[in-house]
């Protein structure tokens, strides 16, 4: 098992800043998630800006999430995203 979201920032451009519980900081860009109807919502800014972290994972409401595993094996390392 992978470790769970500690806390999440919304970052400009489709991407948010996650810091896990074990410490590590990344980068997880939900641009290709915005095909999907489900993650549409994000798209909106303001929306995106609502986020929660609960259970572990990062939320919006009731309605979407993300599983705490694809945050962490889909997301890049803060400082290879940094020297990007």
């Amino acid at each position: 098992m992978n470790p769970r979201v500690k806390n999440a920032e919304y970052l400009l451009g489709n991407k948010l800043k996650i810091e896990f519980r074990n410490g590590e900081c990344k980068i997880f860009d939900f641009s290709s998630y915005l095909e999907y109807p489900v993650f549409g919502p994000l798209a909106d800014p303001e929306f995106v800006k609502t986020l929660t972290v609960q259970q572990g994972t990062v939320c919006w409401g009731n309605e979407i999430d993300f599983d705490p595993d694809t945050l962490y094996l889909d997301s890049t390392p803060l400082m290879e995203f940094q020297a990007d």
